[in-house]
């Protein structure tokens, strides 16, 4: 009996409407905040991902499905979205239509990660992305949109986690200090902790083991390190999340996994849905347009697990 690849799931009838449920609660929240839907292929050119995600990355690194076509073009199953719609953003120059472009989408994504409670090879995410504005209220709009759209879906015990990654001049000034603080440490930490410490080093907060959080004690913080335009639009964002009643926590180690964001980023957890407590997570990318080949824009997104 041919039965369905290992981390994939069939989803059979009885299912369905829990599907269309969350579907067309996440479809009305969207087009409550003027938010347009948007589809792109499943597969994409490779170099994709490896510009935009970083090639340090697990995912680049460890997770794509990548083959090669009949025309010997390196092709990608889409590990997460943000790319595409930047690439169609570009590729059919939707900044000269508007100024401000505010999509969302439902898509079946794919990554080669061990199958576990919460992870599947084929998973299914929605999530937003709005090009075209610096303003931090954006920010603070993405995370109240996911916020609102969690609630609806009744879960609850959800946790709201902050922080600001600066410019990158400033990020980089606090990564030779964090590399300095970890030195001498190096060859304590985990074997993937000391290939990040070369490669991208904000990566070792990733870790789940737990001696190289134990080593990460003391370590300096990101946020005394943020230029001042950085801070400023991190205030902006936690008075407009206090105004809009949303309960928020900052967490200096909240540096997400893709190497495309700047300033703003964010995380919702909640803490009763199992070990897999990250529900959706997101943040600004303002210099990822201008990277795959369009005019500087920024922009800003997330994205949720659906199963």
């Amino acid at each position: 009996m041919i039965k369905a690849i290992k981390g994939t799931k069939d989803i059979l009838p009885e299912e369905i409407k829990n599907w269309k449920y969350l579907e067309d609660n996440v479809q009305r929240t969207f087009h409550d905040y003027n938010y347009s839907e948007i589809r792109t292929p499943i597969f994409e050119e490779t170099t994709l991902f490896a510009r935009s995600i970083g090639e340090a990355t697990d995912i680049v690194g460890k997770e794509m499905y990548t083959f090669t076509d009949r025309g010997e073009t390196s092709l990608t199953l889409k590990p997460e979205m943000t790319a595409s719609v930047v690439r169609a953003f570009v590729e059919h120059s939707l900044g000269n239509l508007q100024s401000l472009n505010k999509l969302f989408y439902i898509s079946p994504m794919f990554r080669q990660e061990r199958p576990q409670a919460g992870r599947l090879r084929q998973f299914h995410q929605f999530g937003a992305e709005a090009l075209g504005s610096t303003s931090p209220y954006l920010d603070a709009e993405m995370i109240q949109i996911s916020f609102q759209i969690l609630k609806k879906l009744g879960l609850n015990d959800l946790t709201v986690k902050i922080n600001s990654l600066g410019v990158p001049a400033s990020r980089e000034l606090y990564k030779e200090k964090l590399k300095a603080f970890l030195s001498d440490k190096k060859e304590l930490l985990s074997e993937d902790s000391r290939k990040r410490f070369d490669t991208n080093i904000l990566r070792i907060f990733d870790s789940k083991i737990e001696i190289d959080q134990q080593l990460l004690k003391g370590a300096p913080v990101l946020l005394e390190y943020l230029d001042d335009e950085s801070r400023n639009d991190f205030d902006i964002v936690m008075k407009a999340l206090a105004s809009a009643g949303i309960p928020f926590e900052i967490d200096p180690k909240l540096v997400r996994g893709l190497d495309y964001y700047t300033k703003t980023t964010f995380e919702i957890a909640s803490g009763k849905v199992g070990s897999q407590s990250a529900l959706c997570g997101g943040g600004r990318y303002d210099l990822l347009v201008e990277e795959l080949g369009g005019k500087p824009t920024p922009g800003v997104g997330f994205a949720a697990g659906i199963e």
